[in-house]
Formats: C-alpha cells, structure tokens, sequence
C-alpha cells in the first residue's frame, strides 16, 4: 500500500452523508478516484460497557439510520467530522445521546446550525472538523455528560479510547451496540513515516494504533477519541479498515482556538443552518 494510492471519497446522498471514515484504498473496485465514501466501524474491539462513553452521540437521519459518530462538549454543542455533514440540511439531521445503542431514539436533539472549518478539504483531507449547534439544551444525566477540551498536547505511548458504531468488517453492516478499542497515540512524524509521507497527514491531525486488526471503520467518522479523560480526536480517514498502518483524525486540541470562537460567536466561518437563513 502506497500514498499514490486512489482515494475513495464519500458519496453524498440527500442526507449528505457518510456512515464511516474518508478511506483510501488500493483499488478503485470500479469506482472513480473523484467519488465519495465514508462508512467505518470498529475493527477488532468489543461491546462497549453500558454509560463509559456519556459524551457518544449517534448522528443520524430524521428516519433513524445512523451516519456518524460525534462528542457532546456543551449542553448545546456536539463536535463531529466535517464529511459527515458538509452539504446536509440541519433540518434533517438528529443527534442521539445517553444510549449504546443508537436505535434508541429516547434522548433525541436537533440541529439548529451546522458550522464547517472556512478550510475544510483546503487541502484535501485537511481541517476536517464541525461543530453541531442545537436547538435545545441536551439535558444532562449519568449517561449523558460533556467531555472536556484537550489542554495540552499529546505525548508518545499516550492510551486513546476510540467508541463508534462502526462496522467491524469492511464494508460490514451498522453494529446496534457501541464498541470500543483501546488504541495508542502514534507522534507524527513516526505516523508520516507509517504513511509513506502522505501529504492528506498534517499537524492538524493525530495518528492512532494499537496493532493490525484494530482500528476504526465506516459508521465511525467524526467519532470520539479520548485520552485521560479528555477530547483529543474525532474520526478522519484511514486505510481501510485496521490494515496494519495508523488512523488519522482530527487533533481537537490543534482545533482548540477555532471550537472556542465559534461557541462564542466570534466567527461565522462556514457556518449555515436554521438560525442563519
């Protein structure tokens, strides 16, 4: 597997979205190197226990499918991946919390706007990151909790814990129960080196991984990765899926400043949604 690699993209459907990570492949299987993919699932990891991850959001359809994963890290702001909701109408678009399993619709929530990094896919694969801002307040409860922004960068051997609904095979069906993995902070030059350079790897991202047939997969994008008890990514793009080289994600601690203005309202970068129109 080389960087010069063809990339699938995800294919955008009137919900606009991606059930996994952005994954790069060897092989077009017949699609073109311009089309979209993304649809990922933990490889390799097990049935999460019930209430470990309170911060977990499904993101789903107005009719329930599950696209991708996301982190609560306000009563009125989720953090997901920018794939999983450029183009997409907030008005169709459902956050889930407080369960394992994402077709319990109980604890629903709406978007009320969606804002894009202003330079999301500027380069392609980079400043992939967005912020969900809700119509209501997500109401709080043992199973339902914010995670806190990262305050420090990572160091090598850090543990990073990765929970999504991604499949477990390539392209596998959406798990009904949360899995989990445990992973390993992977320091970006080593990540590059892994990558055969790839240029999509940038200091925006970080790099995970444990060993082959571990990782994320598609249904896992924009999904949570946590270390001592902080945010430190969301679900990127990967070789697919678990094939013995790192994951990359978003560093939200490198996103840190631009999460910040836009809660407060001091940038309307790439932002759009119901309350803007």
């Amino acid at each position: 597997m080389t960087a010069l690699a063809l990339r699938f993209l995800v294919a955008i459907c009137a919900f606009s979205c991606i059930s996994g990570i952005r994954i790069k492949s060897n092989s077009t299987s017949g699609r073109s190197s311009s089309s979209l993919y993304k649809d990922q699932r933990i490889i390799g990891g097990e049935a999460a226990p019930e209430g470990i991850a309170p911060y977990q959001i499904s993101l789903q359809s107005l009719s329930g499918a599950h696209s991708c994963g996301g982190a609560i890290i306000a009563d009125k702001w989720v953090l997901t991946a920018a794939h999983c909701v450029m183009n997409a109408n907030p008005q169709l678009l459902v956050v889930v919390s407080g369960t394992n399993q994402y077709n319990n619709r109980e604890n629903r929530n709406f978007v009320q706007a969606v804002h894009i990094h202003c330079n999301y896919d500027n380069p392609s694969m980079h400043n992939d990151i967005a912020l969900l801002q809700l119509t209501e307040s997500i109401v709080w409860n043992e199973r339902t909790q914010p995670i806190p922004l990262p305050v420090a960068p990572m160091l090598p051997g850090d543990e990073v814990i990765l929970t999504g609904w991604g499949s477990t095979i390539l392209w596998g069906s959406t798990p009904i129960d949360l899995q989990i993995v445990f992973l390993k902070y992977v320091p970006h030059r080593e990540c590059k080196e892994a990558l055969n350079g790839d240029e999509d790897c940038d200091v925006g991202h970080i790099c995970t991984f444990s060993r082959q047939g571990e990782g994320a997969c598609h249904g896992d994008s924009g999904g949570p990765l946590v270390s001592n008890g902080q945010l430190v990514g969301l679900v990127n793009w990967g070789w697919p899926c678990a094939t013995g080289v790192p994951d990359v994600h978003a560093n939200v601690y490198f996103y840190s400043d631009w999460i910040r203005n836009v809660m407060s309202g001091n940038t309307k970068c790439g932002g759009y949604g119901t309350a803007e129109r």
